[in-house]
């Protein structure tokens, strides 16, 4: 039924969670579990203030893009497959691209279920990949664990 489970990172706290139900998933499929983190180019600065350059800003955004994929891979069983794709973009769109690329069955994905003013402004991944992902999703609220 599952070949390809991808599961999107950030880095968020709990997001342990979300890699335990993956690996559960792909352990019974015997699917690979593919852990993708997205460098958000949007957010791209220049300020005197901020002591960053834009180049520096991107390359410190690459960094905590690869440790959130390590630590996300540090949460999944050892006999579970695994690949691992770091892309830059805008995420929500990065993460439904990927689906139809890799090609993968499922996404597993986190979500902080913000609502009210904080869903408003920061806007929802993982809602804009429930509606838009050509497969099903399955969201997992996030917490500190």
């Amino acid at each position: 039924m599952y070949d390809t489970v991808l599961l999107p990172t950030d880095g968020s706290d709990g997001i342990g969670a979300a890699a335990r139900h993956a690996g559960t998933i792909a352990g019974r499929f015997d699917a690979t579990v593919h852990v993708l983190s997205v460098v958000d180019t949007r957010n791209r600065f220049e300020s005197p203030s901020s002591g960053l350059s834009a180049d520096a800003w991107l390359d410190a955004e690459r960094e905590r893009a690869a440790e959130a994929i390590e630590a996300t891979v540090a949460e999944l069983p050892d006999d579970v497959s695994v690949e691992t794709t770091q892309r830059e973009g805008v995420p929500k769109s990065e993460i439904v691209d990927a689906v139809t690329e890799l090609p993968a069955d499922l996404v597993v994905m986190g979500t902080h279920g913000r609502t009210g003013l904080d869903h408003y402004l920061i806007g929802s991944v993982a809602e804009t990949v429930v509606r838009e992902s050509p497969v099903p999703v399955l969201t997992i609220q996030l917490s500190e664990e």
